[in-house]
């Protein structure tokens, strides 16, 4: 990787007109993260229910007292050996922030859609605290758009990060979001995937400061999702 090397002076100088750029950048964050508190909401009429490991659960129960849900879809399906690396790249950040979505009123859950016995042989292993359950025996995975069955594949393109288009796995990572009136009723409110994820990656975040970036270019799918950002969306 080849650079200028210049003076002191000069590297200010270049500093000072990123820094408008990163101005920039921020306000229009802002203005996105507004607009995403804007949409609208969809009704769930569906009574989803996991598999926890106090036994069964269903969807209200995973707010745990909050009115906010935060779901991470993580890419562990029935018989595997082992879970997504890019998903338990993610998931090595969970705990230090679920602290603090607690305090503001946001229940953070992991769902999967592995058997439960799976599930809990790879969070030991992996020596996680986050509450992860198993959506095995509903059809939440297939509604939320992260798992697709064999017939779907067979048909060709599936639908994934709100397109159809070829995917290379059974399962798929996203996060989704819900909201939970005093009614008791349950909202979804929002869902992203694919390099929508960068979002909650605090590593991804810190590596975009080092002149190296995030140095993946030669990792293999699916770490790297900027190396496919044209097959599978922004």
């Amino acid at each position: 990787m080849q650079h200028a090397i210049v003076s002191p002076s000069e590297w200010l100088t270049a500093r000072l007109a990123l820094l408008a750029k990163e101005k920039e950048f921020t306000r229009q964050r802002d203005a996105l993260s507004a607009a995403r508190r804007e949409l609208p909401w969809v009704r769930v009429e569906k009574d989803y229910v996991f598999e926890g490991p106090t036994g069964k659960e269903t969807l209200a129960a995973l707010f745990a007292g909050k009115s906010q849900l935060m779901i991470y879809h993580f890419m562990l399906g029935p018989a595997w050996v082992q879970g997504c690396p890019s998903c338990s790249y993610l998931a090595d950040h969970f705990d230090g922030a679920n602290i603090h979505l607690a305090q503001r009123d946001v229940s953070f859950v992991v769902v999967s859609r592995a058997p439960l016995a799976e599930i809990e042989a790879y969070r030991k292993r992996m020596g996680w605290r986050f509450k992860w359950v198993s959506s095995y025996a509903s059809d939440f995975n297939y509604d939320f758009h992260v798992s697709f069955t064999p017939e779907e594949k067979e048909k060709g393109p599936v639908f994934y990060n709100f397109q159809k288009q070829e995917f290379p796995s059974d399962e798929a990572p996203g996060i989704s979001v819900f909201y939970k009136d005093k009614a008791g009723d349950i909202f979804h409110t929002y869902s992203t995937y694919a390099r929508g994820l960068d979002a909650v990656n605090g590593a991804y975040q810190l590596l975009d400061l080092a002149p190296k970036g995030r140095d993946e270019a030669e990792l293999p799918w699916p770490m790297a999702w900027v190396k496919h950002r044209d097959k599978y969306g922004a």
